[in-house]
């Protein structure tokens, strides 16, 4: 197989300015429910999550969207993994959203922060059991020499919180990314594809331009 002979041509959609919300949540919110709507065989709520560690090597993986209002876009994790390490030192991360079924990308630049105690409280509350004790098992992102001990740890805080509410763990909870540029892709015939940059000013007012493909 020749991966040079692979392609397919984008033809579901378009893109024009006239198409756009003037708020960037408010767009991201209507294609949004659009991938919901449209049943995708892939989780629509992945984001692909890239970060930068000290050496300012970019490092990426898929998390999931747990929420999104007018103050950012919220996901749960470790924060001693190495993404909350990297986040730590350098709070600028980037979310991507790529739903190929219909032909669009998201892509969204901004300042990573830690939710507040409560927030992350009520959240963790709504989780099943399991991924709570999970929370409290794994020491993400660190070597371990057996899938068994892994297993041994998660059945070792199923003993410890058999009774009553699972607790949230003191290194576990939410991080919002605060935007500050938000890209909205379409796929086009020919490759000629749609772009859209919203830009936010210091006055945090959205600015929209036609970026070519």
């Amino acid at each position: 197989m020749d991966l040079e002979d692979i392609r397919r041509d984008y033809q579901i959609g378009a893109l024009d300015i006239d198409d756009l919300k003037t708020n960037p949540i408010n767009q991201f919110e209507h294609w949004f429910n659009q991938a919901l709507s449209a049943s995708l065989s892939t989780d629509p709520t992945a984001m692909t999550l890239s970060t930068v560690d000290a050496q300012s090597r970019p490092f990426s993986r898929t998390v999931l969207l747990k929420g999104f209002d007018e103050h950012g876009f919220v996901f749960y994790t470790n924060y001693e993994s190495r993404k909350a390490r990297h986040i730590e030192s350098n709070p600028q991360v980037c979310l991507q959203f790529t739903w190929l079924p219909l032909e669009r990308q998201v892509l969204i630049n901004g300042q990573a922060e830690k939710l507040s105690l409560s927030e992350s409280a009520k959240y963790f509350q709504k989780r099943p059991r399991e991924s709570q004790l999970a929370a409290w098992a794994s020491q993400q992102s660190r070597g371990i020499s057996t899938r068994a001990l892994l297993d041994e740890a998660f059945q070792s805080m199923k003993r410890k919180f058999s009774q009553g509410e699972i607790p949230l763990p003191p290194f576990w909870g939410g991080i919002r990314v605060r935007p500050t540029q938000m890209e909205f892709w379409q796929g086009r015939s020919n490759r000629l594809h749609d772009r859209f940059v919203y830009s936010k000013d210091t006055h945090d007012q959205w600015s929209i331009e036609r970026w070519q493909p």
